[in-house]
């Protein structure tokens, strides 16, 4: 019951608003002159709403909800809340929407629900969750889904605020509206709430809400019925539960493997196999794959058996859903594990009898771990154990290296031999690591010239080869420099065509205190020995008429280099770079030479074509000079220079002439051509010192 006012401040008479729950007193004063208040006495506000406007050319009223001059109600009118009202507490006044910022209360509803044309049932009782947001006074409807329901589940209402049914169909449902055992009417469907959460049930008490006692909702007649009759579908025998997640987790790729042989001599067209049979430790299953040999006319198939549990005894075949994997009752079969796995022991693969033989490190390891073996001896089932006679490859004939010939004997096609290049692409240099070790030596000799001598022996991991660097050594009369191309050295005492491959010096063979022998002397100086051991007379005196001044020294029969070739390809060179800057070099020769003698040493001479920049290489130049060499040493300039002039003494160019024998191409070449040699300790190394009578 509201009052409703006069215009002059009087109240007249009250009116009922059905939305009301409250009746308001009437003040007990007589409505008589001088009883009455004005009531604009302490007012400062005395402002007009806006309540008629145009719309579409038509003057309406459109301030239903605004207030009178200075802010009064109107008469009958009367403010209704459009969101909860909570009580102020202490602290920040903050706004609903920050303070109840993901703050839901959660109450247990259900609603019935009417079905028609079905015998089963004639109503359905769905229970439901019904969620109030605090921030903002909206509400979501969740109905949790059920098996096999047949009805769509899920969000019923989704989150929005809800109004309430008519008359009040201008309010929206508030905080103040929910309670349990109330009954709320959303979308002409009538929800009771039954329950609600502990946050739910503590927020409304501090709201001042008396709750009620929860209650339990009623039972759907058709989910019990649907419900017996799943338990009645249910088999009569129980289920045992086998839990094999820890086993997957300890032993997920862990596979034991055995190596097998089946004798199937036995049947017509049989022949003794060899197989492979696989023990996964994570579910106990067992596969086999055949090993087939080359040429045994037998299809590559990937696998014998397929990967599953292997029984121990062969039984008949069993109907459908007999007997699955977690049925209990029947009679249990039986199935090979890792401990009926052993060396010598005979696996029944339906029907096949394996014999277990071998087994891999691995699988050595595990039973060793777990069940402590310590012996897992080879079980030998060939007949011919030693097989066939071995192959015998043709001795070495010296060209090439030994396994470029090995693989041209292996067939048809020749192939190049295959280096390791997995060790190479490991022990290859690699930023500041070189794979390389070097050792400091020296030569194992009686000489005294020779004594002194240190070498640095390179030993490259990546291709076993050695590299011998000789360090070079100010007024020795030693050249340093590189003593031995990077290759592969043999050991000594090894037969030079043979059957079988050398052996080389490796990693295992250079240590402190040992001897490398980089040429077997020895085994020479043997060989000439046994070849020329009854003629030492005539070989003495061979020598003897070669050596004219009795020396001890004779001279090679190597002809050495052509010096017209070699002229030739001088001047060819100069030639292309167009170089006519001959008549400086004699200027600058003849500055040079303070004794007007026209000769020079080859130092001065290769300093004096460095200024003039000669295009011509160094070993060519040192090979042009000692053509024009005279008996001190020193060069003729003159003569030089006159050689290389290919303007006024040209030389006939060089013509093409293929290479038909090239003895540095069989590798038998030495690097360095001997020019003297003193023969007496060679004959004295091979038939003794002679002794004079």
């Amino acid at each position: 019951m509201e009052p409703v006012w006069d215009p002059d401040g009087t109240r007249v008479r009250p009116r009922w608003n059905p939305c009301d729950t409250q009746v308001e007193p009437i003040m007990s004063l007589p409505f008589l002159p001088g009883n009455s208040f004005n009531p604009a006495v302490g007012k400062n506000k005395f402002h007009k709403s806006h309540h008629f406007d145009v719309s579409n050319d038509v003057s309406m009223l459109v301030g239903h909800e605004k207030p009178g001059i200075g802010g009064e109600l109107l008469r009958g009118q009367k403010l209704k809340a459009k969101n909860s009202n909570y009580p102020r507490g202490e602290g920040s006044n903050l706004p609903a929407w920050v303070a109840f910022d993901r703050q839901v209360l959660c109450f247990d509803a259900f609603f019935q629900e009417a079905v028609y044309e079905k015998r089963e049932e004639q109503y359905r009782v769905r229970n439901c969750k019904i969620y109030f947001y605090l921030e903002d006074d909206s509400i979501q409807v969740i109905e949790p889904r059920a098996k096999n329901s047949g009805v769509p589940q899920g969000t019923l209402i989704r989150r929005h605020r809800v109004s309430k049914p008519p008359p009040c169909d201008d309010e929206y449902y508030t905080v103040e509206d929910f309670n349990i055992n109330k009954e709320i009417n959303l979308y002409s469907k009538v929800f009771k709430i039954t329950n609600c959460d502990e946050f739910t049930r503590n927020f409304l008490k501090k709201l001042g809400v008396r709750i009620q006692e929860s209650t339990t909702g009623p039972n759907d007649p058709y989910s019990n019925y649907r419900k017996a009759m799943d338990e009645s579908m249910q088999p009569l025998r129980p289920y045992e539960k086998h839990d094999t997640l820890k086993q997957f987790l300890d032993h997920d790729r862990h596979v034991l493997r055995f190596y097998c042989y089946w004798d199937d001599t036995e049947a017509m067209f049989g022949d003794p196999r060899e197989m492979v049979l696989h023990y996964f430790l994570a579910d106990d299953t067992i596969e086999i794959r055949e090993v087939i040999p080359a040429n045994s006319g037998r299809d590559a198939a990937p696998m014998f058996l397929r990967r599953g549990k292997l029984p121990k005894n062969v039984e008949a075949l069993k109907q459908p859903g007999k007997v699955t994997d977690r049925t209990t009752g029947a009679s249990p079969t039986e199935f090979y594990n890792d401990s009926d796995l052993t060396l010598g022991a005979v696996v029944n693969v339906w029907g096949r009898k394996y014999l277990l033989v071998d087994c891999d490190d691995f699988t050595k390891e595990y039973y060793k771990t777990k069940y402590g073996m310590e012996e897992f001896p080879t079980i030998q089932y060939k007949q011919n154990p030693m097989g066939g006679p071995s192959k015998e490859w043709p001795p070495y004939n010296g060209w090439g290296s030994e396994e470029d010939s090995l693989c041209s004997c292996m067939g048809l096609l020749p192939k190049p031999p295959r280096r390791d290049f997995i060790k190479f692409m490991e022990k290859d240099r690699r930023g500041l690591d070189s794979n390389v070790l070097r050792f400091l030596a020296r030569m194992d000799t009686t000489k005294p010239i020779d004594m002194d001598r240190r070498f640095i022996i390179s030993y490259f991991l990546s291709d076993d080869t050695i590299l011998v660097f000789e360090p070079p050594v100010r007024n020795s009369g030693i050249i340093g420099g590189k003593f031995l191309e990077r290759t592969r050295i043999k050991q000594p005492a090894q037969p030079l065509y043979s059957t079988s491959m050398s052996e080389y010096y490796l990693a295992q063979d250079l240590y402190v205190g040992a001897h490398f022998e980089k040429a077997n002397v020895e085994a020479i100086v043997n060989r000439v020995r046994q070849s020329v051991g009854n003629k030492p007379d005539d070989v003495r005196s061979f020598f003897m008429r070669n050596d004219s001044g009795g020396t001890g020294i004779i001279q090679s029969s190597d002809d050495g280099v052509d010096a017209r070739k070699l002229v030739a390809i001088a001047q060819e060179q100069l030639r292309k770079r167009n170089y006519e800057g001959f008549a400086k070099l004699i200027e600058s020769f003849q500055q040079a030479d303070k004794e007007k003698s026209g000769c020079l040493d080859a130092e001065v001479i290769r300093n004096v074509f460095q200024a003039h920049h000669v295009p011509l290489p160094d070993d060519i130049c040192r090979a042009i000079m000692c053509l024009a060499v005279v008996e001190n040493g020193k060069v003729m300039y003159q003569g030089l220079v006159d050689q290389l002039n290919w303007r006024d003494c040209p030389v006939a160019p060089m013509q093409y002439q293929p290479i038909t024998s090239d003895e540095s191409w069989s590798g038998n070449k030495p690097g360095t051509v001997v020019s003297r040699i003193q023969y007496q300790p060679l004959l004295d190394d091979i038939f003794g010192k002679q002794t004079n009578n």
